[in-house]
């Protein structure tokens, strides 16, 4: 019987427990569809069985986050609709637009990754422990997707994963792995958000970026959506479709849509507005849309 599938890959940084983590993204998740499609959402609530958390974090991270630091904000942004003016102005505050033009220049020359701020030095020599697959940790992360997969794909179940920030690194090397590897069939709808994909940094680093034509892309990808938050400084350069068309021309892909004009992630805690954060992301009702739409398609 083919079923439905969602698969959601978190970002870097340590995570809850999964099962703390899995229920408010869910949350979130089903708030966001809900603002774009109501009566989508309650035909997704049914289906809580088929959402499926990859708990990569404590592999990499070896510790756990106290999910109760969140949960006021996280109940906050779910009971606050569309971003307020000040919300909108601090995305696009001045100290945002001048470390995107440094981290520019770095993605062109990283030797200059130190030069950079704080946060963004930091999450490349994160970055840095995966593509180089310290003990084996990379090898061990995707595996843990590859088992989430293998029986949906080769069932032709309907599978939508979205991945979030450096999880959408680990989908991408996933998929081409299973594709060029593992040679597996199927398609699957891929939904990034806050990625840094179209980072020049990240591409030379990619599983295939060495392999000529085909063997280059995964082949396993039948949509790929992608939303980027303005003010997000993970995604700078927020559209991926450019940097990925010779799928689209090699028939790999049936399509790659940005949406990321006039979306704001309005995540906020006691540290200011976070416009990268997940949940702030899953209650948009352009992400929900999107879910919707895939929901209603399969």
């Amino acid at each position: 019987m083919i079923s439905k599938r969602i698969i959601y890959l978190p970002g870097k940084n340590p995570k809850p427990l999964p099962e703390q983590h899995q229920p408010v993204l869910w949350r979130a998740l089903l708030e966001g569809v809900r603002r774009a499609e109501p009566q989508i959402a309650e035909q997704i609530a049914t289906a809580e069985t088929r959402f499926e958390l990859v708990a990569w974090n404590p592999l990499y991270y070896h510790t756990y986050k106290d999910l109760t630091q969140d949960l006021p904000w996280i109940d906050r942004i779910i009971n606050t609709h569309g971003p307020s003016e000040q919300d909108v102005r601090e995305a696009y505050n001045w100290h945002k637009k001048l470390d995107t033009i440094l981290i520019n220049i770095a993605d062109r020359l990283p030797l200059l990754i130190h030069l950079l701020p704080e946060p963004v030095r930091q999450s490349a020599e994160e970055l840095q422990r995966y593509f180089c697959n310290t003990d084996n940790i990379a090898c061990d992360i995707r595996e843990l997707l590859k088992q989430q997969l293998r029986d949906p794909l080769n069932k032709g179940d309907h599978i939508l994963i979205i991945a979030h920030s450096m999880g959408s690194v680990i989908a991408y090397d996933t998929l081409w792995e299973l594709s060029h590897l593992e040679n597996t069939h199927g398609k699957l709808t891929l939904l990034t958000i806050g990625s840094p994909l179209g980072l020049r940094y990240i591409q030379h680093r990619l599983s295939g970026h060495d392999q000529p034509s085909v063997r280059r892309y995964p082949n396993l990808i039948r949509h790929w959506y992608n939303l980027v938050a303005t003010g997000d400084m993970v995604a700078l350069d927020k559209e991926l479709h450019d940097n990925f068309k010779p799928m689209i021309d090699l028939g790999l892909v049936e399509e790659i849509e940005d949406h990321c004009h006039g979306i704001y992630n309005t995540f906020r805690n006691e540290e200011g507005l976070n416009c990268h954060r997940s949940y702030g992301y899953l209650v948009n009702p352009a992400m929900g849309e999107l879910i919707a739409q895939w929901w209603k398609s399969t």
